[in-house]
């Protein structure tokens, strides 16, 4: 009952959009009361890249949109987008590539905003590029070796890509190809592999990068440094199709909390690196080096040009069929969220950068593959 007493409480005192003294949080969106919703639920993966999340948390930017949020760590794409279609999840932080599969499967699942760009790789162990540096390392120290990672992963399909490039062949099967590909259900249980004999290289997402350097493994490759993929998108904003449209105010809220988290991210160095901390537990040197080391970005921008190219490489890669991504890629929350925030703000660089951006990339679509 008391819980009940305090929630109600608490409720009315955001529909009443106060501004609180020092120390207390102050709307400025919409009330609570023109919410359809006030408890949300984001699924995560064990990411530095989804530090959006962690800093909107951590800063009392969802409070300050009157959400109360909470953040959910989950293995893997497919157990996100199963907390979606189940009513578990109001939004996930969910791969480009899985998204994509997801949406071609006949999921009913609307992506509406980016987490990530780039921050995925290879690494392969030191015996296998003794004598060789840095320089020398790219994809063709594979052949011969078994490689893990995670399908549907945008790191599959960059290592297709690669392969195909460089003339080798990859199978799942020992023996049938120039590389073996090992899938493993989660980015976790394909990294822990490399610990064992039976596997030589392994895909990797921020934090695993960092970590795996930390631990004697030699990159390959950083698809930021790969010119085919350069502003690769990675991990998308991604809601059920149905609640999306039911709940626009909602996730309206929930984008300019991110929003203003990216803004945090960028003026506030040391307190964005305190907040991802909190999440990802790990060196806190390795923590800055994948934030703000140049080979992630973590940005809202849904990047929809940019997505529906590397569609196509989906498609030609035999994830999936082709399909109409247009009715599942809504770029209106995000838009006016952000020209939202910009009314209140009207001298705001960072947020006039963000609607550049947005602009740019609607108006001219980057060709990747």
């Amino acid at each position: 009952m008391k819980k009940k007493i305090f929630t109600a409480l608490l409720t009315a005192a955001f529909a009443a959009a106060f501004i609180a003294c020092e120390g207390g949080w102050a709307l400025t969106g919409a009330s609570a009361a023109d919410l359809e919703q006030t408890k949300f639920d984001l699924g995560h993966l064990n990411s530095t890249a989804h530090l959006l999340a962690f800093v909107a948390a951590e800063e009392g930017f969802f409070k300050e949109e009157g959400l109360d949020a909470t953040l959910t760590l989950f293995a893997s794409a497919g157990e996100l987008a199963a907390g979606l279609t189940t009513g578990k999840l109001d939004a996930a932080f969910i791969g480009s590539v899985p998204a994509i599969t997801f949406q071609s499967q006949g999921q009913p699942l609307t992506i509406f905003g980016g987490a990530m760009t780039n921050g995925h790789g290879y690494v392969v162990k030191q015996k296998f590029v003794e004598g060789l540096s840095d320089d020398e390392i790219d994809i063709k120290v594979l052949k011969g070796l078994r490689v893990a990672t995670t399908k549907p992963s945008v790191q599959d399909l960059e290592l297709q890509i690669l392969l195909t490039s460089a003339g080798l062949s990859y199978s799942t099967e020992e023996g049938k190809a120039d590389v073996t590909i090992v899938y493993f259900d989660s980015q976790k249980d394909a990294y822990n592999a490399i610990l064992g004999a039976e596997i030589d290289a392994v895909s990797v997402y921020s934090p695993y990068a960092s970590r795996a350097i930390s631990e004697g493994y030699r990159v390959i490759y950083y698809c930021s440094q790969q010119a085919e993929f350069l502003n690769q998108p990675c991990c998308r904003q991604v809601a059920e199709s149905s609640a999306l449209t039911a709940k626009p105010n909602t996730y309206r809220a929930f984008e300019r909390a991110l929003i203003k988290a990216y803004k945090f991210s960028q003026e506030n160095r040391e307190k964005t690196l305190d907040d991802v901390a909190k999440y990802i537990q790990i060196d806190r040197n390795l923590i800055e080096t994948e934030v703000y080391g140049g080979y992630a970005q973590s940005v809202p921008d849904p990047d929809k040009a940019a997505t529906i190219a590397l569609k196509s490489s989906v498609v030609k890669f035999g994830y999936t069929g082709d399909y109409d991504i247009e009715p599942l890629y809504d770029t209106s929350v995000y838009e006016t969220a952000l020209r939202s925030l910009i009314d209140e703000n009207p001298g705001d660089k960072i947020y006039a950068g963000l609607l550049t951006r947005f602009e740019n990339a609607n108006a001219a679509a980057q060709k990747r593959f």
